[in-house]
């Protein structure tokens, strides 16, 4: 049998993109854990590099699990072989969490805002296949535990988040005692998961496939221009969530204002478009650090069935447990709770109308 080559013994999650844009190559690795693989891409765009003096290369390894000091001894070893006229044009990048660290040092932010953009939009291709189906079904059996509390089929769970049968069966299984199963084989989960939720919370940024933005000039747009453009631009698939979401259910809501706008975009098994950014302001910029306020965030829906409830003057509301994890990323808990709380509250008044109910 001939020998299979690096990239043929790399798991499937292990993918790339490479390309030029402008004086800028660049080359995007997914998921690598060797350093042979590091290796091979930083000779293959040096080598790019190397034949042409105005260009710039960039290797750039998303959600690697090698070693921050493990790449930058790598890079010290490709330093010393290189021609300083190659190696001054040549930066390795460790993108992660929303953020993309350089090695030598940080890409120019025009580089970083393409590499975000790169990034965002190499996963939102990836769309069924990275798909955390786990992390959906989950949140689809929490809206309907805290909406109409009613059992479904794993037939309609399939349907409604756009998977199989099996992987239904798969996200189940860890959950245990947690899915209730009735006489007629529908399921229920017996109470909110808290654990399961915080978990949630957790990965809710790379499930979600998160991308964030700000206006640099300091003199931001306010949320409201903004919904009146995006009413007018009319982009398919997009719904407001986040506090105005948040309030648009709950107008008790113990909140003055809103930090952020958020937005939940529908695309399940396609391509994360972020093209109506452009469009919706061209001074809005990714964030690639985390901890840095962001004034607008768009989260991807990967569900079949997007939730969406119709919202008077266009775009549509984003389902009540987004706005729920909207509100735990941008780090309001308090409200989050409060929120929590009015959703249980509903889902209680609704089971005590179903009980009372003539049999």
């Amino acid at each position: 049998m001939p020998d299979r080559t690096q990239k043929d013994k790399e798991p499937p999650d292990h993918r790339e993109v490479a390309g030029r844009v402008g004086n800028v190559v660049v080359e995007v690795k997914f998921g690598v854990d060797a350093v042979r693989t590091l290796r091979t891409s930083l000779m293959q765009v040096a080598y790019q590099v190397s034949e042409d003096p105005a260009l710039r290369g960039y290797v750039v390894l998303a959600d690697s699990a090698i070693a921050s000091e493990r790449v930058r001894e790598e890079w010290r070893r490709a330093s010393s072989v290189l021609r300083p006229e190659v190696q001054e044009r040549l930066s390795i990048c460790l993108a992660s969490d929303g953020r993309i660290i350089g090695i030598p040092s940080d890409p120019a932010s025009g580089v970083l805002q393409m590499l975000v953009g790169l990034i965002a939009a190499e996963r939102g291709k990836a769309g069924g296949n990275r798909t955390d189906y786990g992390f959906v079904i989950l949140k689809l059996l929490i809206h309907r535990w805290l909406t109409s509390g009613d059992a479904v089929t794993a037939d309609w769970v399939a349907k409604t988040v756009g998977c199989s049968y099996p992987a239904v069966a798969r996200a189940l299984r860890p959950l245990g005692g947690l899915v209730e199963r009735t006489s007629d084989r529908r399921i229920v989960l017996r109470w909110f998961p808290k654990d399961e939720f915080a978990r949630m919370v957790a990965v809710s940024d790379r499930a979600r496939s998160t991308v964030r933005f700000i206006d640099p000039s300091g003199q931001p747009r306010s949320f409201e221009a903004h919904i009146r453009r995006l009413e007018k631009l009319a982009p398919p698939g997009l719904a407001i969530g986040g506090v105005l979401g948040a309030l648009h259910s709950f107008p008790a809501l113990d909140i003055v204002g809103a930090p952020r706008l958020d937005l939940s975009v529908h695309c399940p098994g396609k391509h994360l478009n972020l093209d109506f950014i452009k469009a919706l302001d061209p001074a809005l910029k990714p964030v690639t650090d985390p901890l840095q306020r962001a004034t607008l965030v768009v989260h991807a829906v990967r569900h079949a069935d997007p939730l969406f409830v119709p919202r008077q003057g266009g775009l549509a509301w984003a389902d009540p447990v987004e706005c729920l994890l909207d509100l735990h990323e941008a780090h309001l808990e308090m409200q989050a709770s409060q929120f929590l709380d009015h959703l249980q509250s509903i889902r209680h008044c609704h089971q005590d109308r179903q009980d009372a109910k003539p049999i």
